[in-house]
């Protein structure tokens, strides 16, 4: 072997820390693409991985497809959704977090419980989303708190919400 050379071994670490690297850069790409392009609409796998990085999978014993489903029958995964509710409350993002309780839309009364503004559940990175979304999970009646989520999701098999998802 030369002295310029590099092992084999040596050149194969490298090989796949450059693959790992321009993986991990594509899928964040492709994730901005699919938020930004599509609409409103988040890519279910893309929120699969997404949801996996905030630590939801086993969340207060709820698992990463509940959380897809809850996203799917709230807001058929579009992050910008605003429903009015009879009351005159919102309801806001992709888990469709209501204004009354969790989130200030400055329009009516709010307990604010999440401690944030209600446009902040529009935003496409989804972190205020999840955290909040995580709060109201962790409290009394769990997911049960959304009532789509116990009408379409509990109960049922949900592993097909992660067919074809690489986490």
């Amino acid at each position: 072997m030369g002295s310029g050379e590099i092992p084999g071994s040596q050149r194969l670490a490298g090989t796949l820390l450059l693959w790992r690297t321009m993986k991990v850069l594509l899928v964040c790409m492709a994730s901005c693409l699919l938020v930004v392009n599509g609409g409103d609409i988040i890519n279910r796998c893309v929120l699969a991985k997404i949801l996996h990085q905030e630590d939801v999978d086993g969340f207060e014993g709820y698992s990463l497809p509940d959380w897809l489903c809850l996203a799917f029958v709230e807001s058929n995964f579009n992050i910008s959704k605003v429903n009015e509710n009879a009351d005159g409350s919102f309801d806001y993002g992709i888990f469709q977090i209501n204004s009354h309780y969790w989130c200030n839309d400055y329009q009516s009364h709010s307990e604010n419980f999440c401690r944030l503004n209600c446009q902040e559940l529009l935003d496409p990175n989804l972190l205020s989303s999840i955290h909040c979304a995580k709060k109201i999970v962790s409290g009394a009646g769990g997911m049960k708190n959304w009532v789509k989520w116990r009408l379409h999701c509990s109960g049922r098999p949900l592993s097909h919400w992660l067919t074809g998802c690489h986490l």
